[in-house]
């Protein structure tokens, strides 16, 4: 009795709460007065951090990582608070629930997070409804895993089914093959497992009019000899660039919460936020140096700071997503780094000089 009476208050009081409460704000700020709201509080007003790539521009080369906008309801309202692109996703073929509560673990000491659910997603007809609904002209990706009941050796199908009638209503395509859950974990780490994945979506791609990008999206947890065979795969295909990284499984990188982590026991899930930067700065670093900077990546992992975005860059990055940063400081995450990004652009001509 007394449990049940305490449950919905302790759900109130979670992470899981705070998120999807912040993502019902995010929607309400949709309307063209919570878009003026935002702009005014949060938005970029610096042409200058602008960056070319893809053949697009993007307003600022930071971006919102997939995993925040799951279904692309928010797409208008991050534009407006100064994102230069939004990664709407993951997106499953079909309508996909059911995580565990709660599903998302703060450990505020490291500044990151245990997430522990399945793949939460509305089905990719209604996220295509979603995205049609938006107006502003950001950059918008979209991040496509494979179905949680899917047996892996049909995964090269649900890509492809995700991919065609997404086509044409968003800029990128992130191929997410990092499906960890709670439950399995499906890692495909073979070059014919990876190659049986992409090459429907190139052929497909050969016959439209309109080029999308496409990127790979992998784990902190493959080895080096893996990352390197990932970088290979994007050298030798049409494959456009490498999005790195996704959570940990592993749990490198807590300092501060092994009371915390102790008390959970062996509770599955991946590891977002701080504890992962210095994997993710080796793993662009090391795409970077055996591409010899001839290929986009996106960097994602552990940015909290300018001095992380920087990091980030000087490492081969050429944009930056966050996502972990978002969930805990919201609008003032991207507007801190905007205005860090523009003044560090109005100080470079001076100092070369």
């Amino acid at each position: 009795m007394i449990k049940s009476l305490i449950k919905p208050v302790t759900y109130l009081m979670s992470a899981d709460f705070r998120l999807r409460f912040k993502v019902w704000r995010w929607r309400m700020m949709q309307t063209a007065v919570g878009r003026y709201i935002l702009r005014v509080l949060y938005g970029n007003k610096n042409a200058a951090i602008g960056k070319d790539v893809f053949g697009m521009h993007f307003r600022s080369p930071i971006g919102l990582a997939a995993g925040i906008d799951r279904n692309g309801e928010l797409i208008d309202a991050m534009a407006a608070a100064g994102f230069g692109f939004v990664e709407v996703g993951s997106v499953t073929p079909r309508r996909q629930g059911g995580s565990p509560h709660p599903y998302l673990i703060e450990l505020k000491g490291d500044h990151a997070l245990l997430h522990r659910a399945q793949t939460e997603s509305a089905g990719v007809e209604q996220v295509i409804e979603n995205i049609k609904r938006h107006k502003s002209r950001m950059v918008v990706g979209c991040n496509i895993v494979k179905g949680f009941t899917t047996p892996d050796d049909e995964a090269p199908r649900d890509y492809l089914r995700l991919f065609r009638p997404l086509y044409q209503y968003v800029d990128y395509f992130t191929v997410n093959i990092c499906c960890n859950t709670t439950t399995k974990s499906y890692i495909p780490t073979g070059k014919a497992e990876i190659m049986a994945i992409l090459q429907p979506l190139f052929e497909f791609r050969r016959g439209q009019n309109q080029y999308r990008p496409i990127l790979l999206k992998i784990s902190p947890d493959m080895s080096d000899e893996q990352i390197d065979m990932m970088t290979d795969i994007m050298l030798e295909t049409p494959l456009d660039g490498i999005v790195a990284i996704a959570g940990s499984t592993g749990r490198y990188g807590l300092e501060n919460s092994a009371k915390k982590m102790h008390k959970l026991g062996r509770t599955p899930g991946t590891i977002n936020g701080h504890p992962l930067k210095q994997r993710a700065l080796e793993v662009v670093r090391r795409i970077h140096t055996r591409s010899q900077g001839t290929y986009p990546i996106i960097g994602c992992g552990g940015i909290s700071t300018y001095q992380d975005v920087k990091d980030m860059l000087n490492a081969g990055a050429t944009l930056v997503q966050i996502c972990t940063e978002f969930i805990y400081n919201g609008g003032k995450a991207i507007r801190t780094l905007n205005k860090a990004l523009g003044e560090d652009s109005k100080e470079a001509p001076t100092q070369n000089k």
